[in-house]
């Protein structure tokens, strides 16, 4: 079985602080050749997710039929959302 390409991209920050790895609103990484770039904490929390994804599972999607996760920093709190790229 293929894995599935994963696309992380910040898409909102809920705390008052910046991101100390610099993340901002709009960032993008490919999983498979740019997870070394990405928060460890935020991909920590990501992982679990990515997995099942990659893997042929599905997750609870939001009312947008997107995958959101955040940052388990409570100064920055950076939303993230998880999309299977073809």
């Amino acid at each position: 079985m293929k894995k599935a390409k994963i696309q992380i991209t910040v898409v909102n920050r809920l705390g008052k602080c910046k991101c100390h790895r610099g993340h901002q609103i709009g960032d993008s990484f490919d999983y498979d050749t740019q997870r070394g770039e990405i928060c460890p904490m935020a991909m920590h929390i990501a992982f679990p997710y990515i997995d099942i994804l990659r893997y042929g599972g599905s997750l609870p999607a939001n009312k947008d039929g997107k995958n959101y996760f955040c940052c388990s920093d409570v100064d920055v709190i950076n939303v993230f959302s998880l999309e299977i790229t073809k």
